[in-house]
């Protein structure tokens, strides 16, 4: 075949390959500008209603089992302690004893060539429990639980050191939360583009599509930034959830 002849084959075959895209780009074109998508937020404020409060103690001795009679002692103490302030056996729960080899470092300087030379040396076992402290739906045991949090240094009258952990505050329904807040954002994005296209004597068409953003828990009043993975603030009673949803609609 003659090679002009080639030549002129290809070139045509490119130019209908070209006029095929170049078509499909247009026609896409057309279609983005033949929708909208706007994006609406759900937000609401909210008051957590399960509480969890934690501390722990600590015994130490040479010999594991005096260390272990020590904690157990202890943990009678600890008990009455929280006894006294108005709260049930049935209310608060001990933790396992967990025990632990310490050391300590000895140093010694060699006096021929001054190097100094350490050494771990056996230091006895510790002995550590936890007592932890739950509410969920009762307000007047959460109020005694964040009462009592701040009082555990009158154990230390009893020579008793108990190691407190921040209060941690969920919320028990937050399915039917996060429902709520996608019908309020979903809600507010149909509103918004309905503003938007009567603003522009439009006409709103089918929904073309959705697409759900991350479910937000903060503190009330938090300058927080949204988290890619989502935020669930555990530190604040007060809490606000909020979610975005995205809508797509063509324009008729």
């Amino acid at each position: 075949m003659d090679n002009k002849i080639k030549s002129s084959i290809v070139i045509g075959i490119a130019i209908i390959v070209t006029a095929f895209i170049l078509g499909q780009s247009f026609k896409n074109r057309n279609e983005n500008l033949d929708s909208i998508s706007v994006i609406g937020l759900g937000t609401k404020d909210f008051i957590s209603d399960e509480i969890l409060w934690s501390g722990s103690f600590t015994a130490n001795s040479m010999d594991i089992k005096t260390a272990y009679g020590k904690i157990i002692s202890d943990q009678k103490i600890v008990s009455n302690f929280f006894i006294s302030k108005g709260f049930k056996s049935n209310e608060f729960s001990f933790g396992a004893v967990n025990f632990q080899k310490k050391f300590r470092e000895i140093r010694t300087v060699n006096a021929e060539n001054g190097y100094v030379n350490s050494e771990q040396v056996f230091n006895g076992y510790e002995a550590t429990q936890s007592i932890s402290f739950s509410a969920k739906k009762n307000p007047q045991l959460m109020k005694r639980i964040e009462e009592v949090s701040s009082k555990t240094s009158e154990l230390i009258n009893s020579g008793i050191e108990l190691t407190s952990n921040s209060i941690q505050y969920t919320y028990s329904n937050l399915p039917s939360l996060k429902q709520s807040l996608i019908e309020n954002a979903t809600r507010d994005a149909n509103e918004r583009a309905n503003k938007i296209v009567n603003t522009g004597n439009g006409k709103l068409g089918k929904l073309k599509g959705a697409n759900m953003g991350v479910f937000q828990i903060t503190g009330q009043g938090s300058t927080e930034e949204d988290s890619y993975g989502g935020n669930n603030d555990t530190f604040s009673k007060n809490k606000t959830a909020r979610i975005t949803v995205r809508l797509e609609y063509n324009l008729d």
